[in-house]
């Protein structure tokens, strides 16, 4: 687990912190993606690394990470595709390692993909989190999202 996040952190986390697409997988990557996944969903494995070099090397997704000190703390999937109604984007797999929370990485992450999206010509960005992840929901709505009325349905393949 990274150290830093053990600390008691006063300044803005965001002046500490650096947002990287993440290009290469190596082992860094790997052993991140077995401490945070499981952070994030109790019924999916972590990826492996030829799932990450799947990911990694998709012309539809993009993998950031968030850096403190050389360390791994959070992760974010923005994927983009074009559709009859314009370019759109959707933010997945939001996570952040449960020592480094309340800190602005989420925010940073978050931001950083909506960057992403609007330069590459996306008319809007999604998202879905569950009602449970209330600071998560809360960052969301800070951050400008705003709340449809949908339904969501998913068929299990």
């Amino acid at each position: 687990r990274p150290k830093i996040c053990n600390l008691n952190l006063y300044w803005m986390i965001e002046k500490n912190i650096e947002i990287k697409e993440i290009a290469k997988v190596d082992d860094k990557l790997v052993e991140a993606m077995k401490r945070l996944v499981p952070q994030l969903s109790n019924s999916n494995s972590p990826p492996d690394r030829s799932a990450l070099e799947e990911i990694v090397t998709s012309d539809s997704s993009i993998l950031l990470a968030a850096f403190i000190d050389g360390e791994i703390v959070g992760s974010l999937t923005l994927v983009l595709f074009s559709i009859p109604t314009g370019k759109r984007a959707w933010i997945e797999d939001v996570v952040v390692d449960e020592k480094c929370r309340n800190r602005g990485i989420g925010e940073v992450l978050n931001k950083d993909a909506i960057n992403i999206a609007r330069q590459r010509g996306a008319k809007t960005v999604d998202l879905t989190s569950r009602p449970s992840r209330q600071s998560a929901n809360r960052l969301y709505n800070r951050l400008g999202f705003i709340q449809r009325e949908t339904n969501i349905y998913r068929f299990e393949i």
